[in-house]
């Protein structure tokens, strides 16, 4: 899934905006030079979406693939006006087709429909089967960035980076995202056929669609056979709820005082950009979280405040599927040495996209910022490298389940464990364990 910033939308943001596009018209015909009758172009009208998605792109578009021209964005423009609208459905085709030139995946038009569902999807539900995608850059496929916990796309075994080669029979290369969504998407209770190819082998996966409400948090107390106590908490994606649901996990974990911390973000594939930030400052007492840079180079950094819940030691748990937030999350405490990663490199979606309602009820997400972890990286396209890596495997040697994540039959969360308690080892004589201390080396050292 996105990292998500939502603008605010006062009540005279259409006025302003209709006299935003008025400043940039640039088709007048003679018999209309006069502003109120330039207005009457495009307001109330499906030209009227399409200017404001051109502005938003003009305005705001941060370039990351070094396919958008400032010149060739004009003439596609003055086309666009130029020709003759009858309904709604033409415009929205015509603007995928004009976002389609820009090459930017996750820059994307959504229909009222698609917009609303989105928007149902970051508030903690999920309609369909639980999946969230993108368009591989290179060649057009569509790539899964994971699925999400307890839904039927986990159930059936979707793994982050298969690439979904067909829906129905219907092969998806070259289809785009909304187009992808509309296949997968439909009645609750109803299936979907889904042909998959992962690791260069083609299968076929039987789904039932379903709305789910994800719990975005779960925690609880685990003992270890040495005798230590380590709060888990596992954080299935960054919704709006995720940063309040967190909060209450920590305090309540605290009460319990907990030797240490794994906090597990495998599958996570993100969610809003404040709600990464708001947990990492539950975590983090001093450092950068995060730094953005829009198409003006102008970066904006989002610090600790000093306030963090807990100061014991965190281990991260990190997987292909943790994406977005999650990287985001993940790179800050790796950078402050506040904890170690431990798993799999991540997914590497290191760019930011802003949400913009448009005047007819359908909207846009829109590329406006990439972000660095604290150390200045950008990690997109190529995730972060975790401490420890290792596989995930069973080591009971029986079938690995969901419900075994965060167990002894986990070999990801096993090695956390064993980290944890080399470190606390280390700092026992110590008053007290000093995260961000510059001698934090210790903890991923198996001497």
């Amino acid at each position: 899934m996105f990292n998500l910033t939502f603008k605010n939308c006062p009540n005279n943001s259409n006025k302003n905006l209709r006299n935003l596009i008025l400043s940039f018209f640039i088709i007048i015909s003679p018999a209309l030079s006069a502003p109120q009758k330039i207005h009457s172009l495009i307001e109330d009208s499906p030209k009227e979406v399409m200017d404001q998605v051109w502005q938003i792109i003009y305005r705001d578009y941060m370039d990351s693939t070094g396919k958008y021209d400032q010149k060739e964005w004009f003439k596609v423009r003055r086309k666009m006006l130029s020709n003759k609208y009858d309904n709604y459905s033409q415009a929205y085709e015509s603007i995928r087709v004009m976002l389609s030139s820009l090459e930017d995946p996750y820059t994307r038009f959504l229909e009222p429909k698609e917009f609303n569902e989105m928007r149902i999807d970051t508030s903690g539900e999920l309609t369909g089967i639980g999946i969230q995608i993108s368009i591989d850059e290179k060649n057009n496929d569509v790539l899964v960035i994971s699925p999400i916990e307890g839904t039927p796309a986990f159930q059936a075994g979707i793994k982050a980076k298969d690439k979904i080669i067909s829906i129905d029979g219907t092969l998806t290369k070259g289809m785009s995202i909304e187009n992808v969504v509309k296949l997968i998407r439909g009645k609750k209770g109803t299936e979907v056929k889904l042909g998959i190819s992962r690791d260069n082998q083609f299968f076929k996966l039987t789904l039932v669609r379903a709305r789910i409400e994800i719990r975005t948090v779960v925690s609880r107390i685990n003992k270890s056979s040495s005798g230590n106590h380590f709060g888990y908490i596992r954080l299935k994606q960054f919704s709006a709820n995720a940063a309040k649901e967190m909060r209450k996990a920590l305090i309540s974990l605290e009460r319990n005082d907990p030797d240490a911390y794994i906090i597990d973000v495998r599958g996570n594939p993100g969610g809003l950009l404040e709600a990464s930030i708001d947990i990492s400052r539950q975590l983090l007492d001093k450092g950068v979280i995060v730094s953005t840079k829009t198409k003006d180079g102008i970066t904006d950094v989002r610090r600790a405040r000093g306030n963090a819940l807990t100061h014991k030691p965190i281990a991260i748990l990190v997987n292909e599927g943790s994406a977005s937030a999650s990287e985001i999350l993940s790179g800050a405490i790796q950078d402050n040495k506040r904890g170690i990663l431990i798993g799999k490199k991540t997914f590497g979606k290191g760019l930011v996209q802003s949400v913009r309602p448009l005047v007819d009820g359908s909207g846009l997400t829109v590329t406006v910022a990439k972000y660095l972890t604290p150390r200045g990286t950008d990690i997109h396209k190529y995730g972060i490298v975790p401490d420890i890596e290792v596989e995930l495997k069973s080591i009971k040697g029986n079938r690995f389940s969901s419900i075994d994540l965060g167990t002894e039959k986990d070999s990801q969360y096993s090695v956390a464990e064993s980290a944890l308690i080399r470190l606390l080892k280390k700092f026992q004589d110590k008053k007290a364990y000093l995260p961000n201390s510059s001698n934090f080396e210790v903890a991923i050292s198996s001497k």
